[in-house]
């Protein structure tokens, strides 16, 4: 799926401006990005909520049309049942939305209720529930017609631990079928954990696009973890230097790689028993990119090199 040169204008707010990136089979994308930076707006576009200015969305090489929309599963950020219905009939209902006929809508929401444990609330109003039930029933309703396209949008929120797992399964199944998985989320270590490519949105405009790994690896080696009782903070290519457990984060100077000081460290004979590039977190990476755009919004986005190819 390619989403091409998308804008969004509200009166004078671009929400979304000139945004390119694409969506392949066969992963979970995560969509990131501060608060008002646009995803809410890109996932409208897409789901047809609203119609982009200029640009367009394409699914094997065609646009987005109303027959590929029923493809789409969707977890809105914002929760939402009819809560003087039952169950089964607000299931049954979102399968029929979706093209399924009535009586395979009932049997697959029989069984996607037993799927998110919760088999004995079909013939309960929505309202009797509490809030994690609901959003399980709501995450039922996102997939109980085996979506090619599922959209989630921070759907962790409030969730338990045994339900958070049971959702980073549901989504690496989809993933494992084939399907486009689309996750946005304000949280880190979910990302780090699911996702295989991201996209970041700040301000409208994309700035951080490719592989996640590969995006981690271009943020590493400004810093490493080293193994030893020896005071380095007054090395050349040192900046600065943190306990991080049994090890110290050394933190290099601009310019200064790893190599550099390691062979520093073997030319002045300084013990040591650990040295590894210190990789930056999705967190870490997400605070930084930020606050980089924030000092300077002209500046070019980043994009790994795994993140050129085809897509569906």
């Amino acid at each position: 799926m390619q989403f091409s040169r998308l804008r969004k204008a509200y009166a004078t707010t671009v929400a979304v401006d000139d945004v390119t990136f694409e969506v392949r089979p066969g992963e979970v994308f995560g969509l990131l990005g501060p608060n008002g930076a646009g995803k809410t707006t890109l996932i409208r576009m897409l789901i047809d909520i609203i119609a982009p200015d200029a640009g367009e969305i394409r699914f094997d090489g065609r646009p987005l049309g109303r027959r590929e929309r029923e493809l789409i599963g969707y977890l809105p950020e914002e929760r939402g049942l009819y809560r003087k219905e039952k169950v089964i009939d607000i299931l049954v209902y979102f399968g029929m939305l979706k093209g399924l006929a009535r009586r395979a809508a009932r049997e697959r929401a029989l069984a996607w209720l037993a799927r998110v444990d919760l088999p004995g609330v079909a013939s309960r109003r929505a309202d009797s529930l509490s809030k994690g039930m609901q959003q399980n029933v709501q995450i039922a309703g996102a997939l109980l017609h085996q979506p090619e396209i599922l959209v989630m949008d921070e759907p962790f929120a409030g969730l338990d631990p045994l339900n958070t797992v049971l959702v980073k399964d549901l989504l690496r199944e989809r993933r494992d079928a084939g399907a486009l998985v689309i996750l946005s989320t304000h949280q880190m270590p979910m990302v780090e954990e699911l996702c295989d490519r991201v996209a970041m949105i700040d301000r409208g405009r994309l700035v951080l696009y490719g592989d996640l790994e590969e995006i981690r690896r271009s943020h590493g080696g400004s810093a490493v973890l080293v193994g030893t009782d020896a005071d380095l903070s007054g090395l050349p290519p040192v900046a600065g230097v943190e306990r991080q457990g049994a090890l110290k984060k050394v933190v290099l100077s601009a310019g200064a790689r790893p190599r550099d000081l390691m062979a520093l460290l073997e030319e002045r004979r300084i013990p040591i028993d650990h040295f590894e590039v210190a990789r930056m977190s999705v967190e870490e990476i997400f605070v930084a990119t930020v606050r980089a755009r924030a000092a300077d919004p002209a500046l070019p986005p980043v994009v790994a090199p795994a993140a050129a190819g085809g897509g569906a």
